[in-house]
């Protein structure tokens, strides 16, 4: 066994990033395949940045930009795999496609991209049960969609292939597994 074979999902937040790795985790059946979940290297509570609206005042923790994250842990980790037991690496999260070093160790650039408005809908929706509605509507609207804008749409076009994430279908997931398998022939 040689080099695993690195397929890094990037995407905003709640546009069917995650939803598409277990799609195509499945699909590669046989394989044996680690995933790495960028929410699993968030900082500490207490480390997080912490940033003021603009709007409204209100300080808001920062969970949504790189010094967020333990993003150095990631790239040890990622590189730290032990190479004859693994075929297919994952690393999935919002900021994959921001961080060069995490760019340069990926064989295959995917982003998984779902109109703003249905990301805002899953955002709330999934939120607003631990937070309430009306903190987690306004921390979207006055600190999240910037958080996008600056950090994670521009990722956008160092993808090698867009996933439509609103509907993820079988044939972009075989799709993908058939450029993996080409790739390892």
């Amino acid at each position: 066994m040689g080099k695993p074979y690195i397929i890094g999902i990037a995407g905003c937040a709640q546009s069917g990033k995650s939803t598409f790795a277990r799609k195509l985790e499945q699909a590669l059946d046989g394989a044996n395949i680690k995933i790495f979940h960028i929410d699993d290297y968030h900082k500490p509570k207490d480390a997080q940045p912490r940033t003021t609206s603009s709007i409204t005042g209100i300080e808001y923790i920062d969970f949504n930009q790189p010094l967020s994250f333990d993003l150095r842990r990631l790239r040890a980790d990622l590189q730290a795999v032990n190479t004859d037991t693994v075929d297919v690496i994952i690393v999935e999260g919002t900021l994959i496609l921001y961080d060069e070093v995490i760019i340069s160790l990926l064989d295959l650039k995917l982003y998984v991209d779902a109109r703003a408005e249905e990301r805002a809908e899953r955002y709330v929706g999934l939120y607003s049960q631990f937070y309430g509605y009306d903190f987690i509507k306004n921390s979207y609207a006055e600190l999240v969609t910037y958080r996008i804008d600056e950090y994670v749409e521009p990722t956008k076009w160092r993808a090698d292939v867009i996933i439509n994430g609103s509907n993820p279908t079988d044939k972009s997931v075989d799709m993908i597994v058939a450029m993996y398998r080409n790739c390892i022939k």
